[in-house]
């Protein structure tokens, strides 16, 4: 079913760590009070800027709340997107620094595996981890082998806003550390496109100054916002587009297939590998194809010129999907 067009686009702002969890900290400043405050001052440019737009706070003070109750907001208010603030920190080395947005996958370099333990062991500080997180050990490598196959739930559109926001950081004459994948608790929850994003390194004197600086604090949140400006204008044509065919189709007859016709698939999941026909995360589905962009292989499920019949299939496609959505096709490629 097509998202209904009186229900506000959420994005959830989750300002990370707090109350008696400092996460990193620096000589002078702490990162649970550096994240609280980019996540504020992003919250008001996009009140000012996006009345039609509801904004979520995981937290406005300083309080503790563990990595779960964190997706659970998101979830339970069905946002469209999940945006979480952190600062980054080396041991014994003072000279690294940058930016750098992570989205949920398995982290294939040592440099990432220590950054998802790093934010991973705030759940030491909860009462029953070992229950809430079956086990998770943040600090063995081991237990991470259970984000090999998480990273396909909205992977394309959380590596999009990703890219966003680097190129914005890069604006901002921040250095650009990329996009990376990375095991992170506090995103293996979320229904919805998501990203983490890390402001700097406290470890880092210089940037430390920076961003517990009020420009800082300006120019980090101005980055991101000017990111959310182009993430949300995507989407609005997206969905504009997607109206406008459903309203197209409701009022034509349905005519024989010609070569030229627009061809619709659900796409379901999104992958940065090729997966046997077997794979379990294909969850027995039968028949499924895929086509390859910007270096990622994205499987698609049903095919029909017919708008009415895609949007069924995607609606019970969605039950063992939650991230399912239609694509278009004409004469075997993608079109927008």
């Amino acid at each position: 079913m097509l998202q209904a067009e009186n229900k506000k686009f959420t994005v959830v702002l989750d300002a990370g760590h707090g109350g008696r969890d400092p996460g990193a900290v620096g000589r002078t400043a702490k990162e649970k009070d550096i994240n609280l405050a980019v996540v504020l001052a992003l919250g008001r440019l996009i009140e000012r800027g996006h009345p039609g737009v509801k904004v979520i706070y995981t937290r406005t003070t300083d309080r503790f709340l563990d990595l779960d109750g964190r997706a659970n907001i998101a979830n339970k208010n069905n946002a469209d997107l999940f945006i979480s603030i952190h600062a980054n920190a080396v041991a014994n080395n003072s000279s690294v620094r940058g930016t750098e947005t992570f989205t949920l996958g398995l982290a294939r370099t040592k440099e990432n595996l220590e950054v998802a333990m790093r934010e991973n062991s705030a759940i030491l500080l909860e009462d029953d981890y070992l229950q809430k997180y079956e086990g998770f050990d943040p600090n063995s490598t081991e237990s991470y082998i259970i984000f090999e196959f998480m990273q396909n739930k909205h992977m394309e559109q959380s590596v999009d806003f990703a890219s966003y926001i680097q190129k914005e950081f890069v604006n901002e004459k921040r250095i650009d550390r990329g996009v990376k994948q990375g095991g992170l608790l506090v995103l293996r929850k979320t229904s919805m496109p998501s990203v983490l994003v890390e402001l700097g390194f406290i470890s880092n004197r210089e940037e430390e100054r920076y961003m517990a600086s009020e420009s800082g604090t300006r120019g980090l949140a101005n980055a991101i916002y000017k990111a959310f400006n182009r993430y949300k204008d995507g989407y609005d044509r997206k969905q504009g587009a997607l109206n406008a065919s459903a309203s197209t189709s409701s009022s034509t007859s349905t005519t024989a297939v010609k070569s030229d016709d627009v061809v619709y698939k659900v796409q379901i999941l999104t992958t940065n590998k090729k997966i046997p026909a077997n794979s379990r995360e294909l969850k027995g589905y039968k028949n499924v194809s895929y086509f390859e962009e910007k270096g990622l292989y994205k499987y698609t499920y049903g095919e029909t010129t017919n708008l009415n019949e895609i949007q069924s299939l995607k609606r019970k496609v969605e039950k063992d999907f939650k991230g399912a959505f239609i694509v278009q096709f004409k004469d075997g490629e993608k079109i927008n």
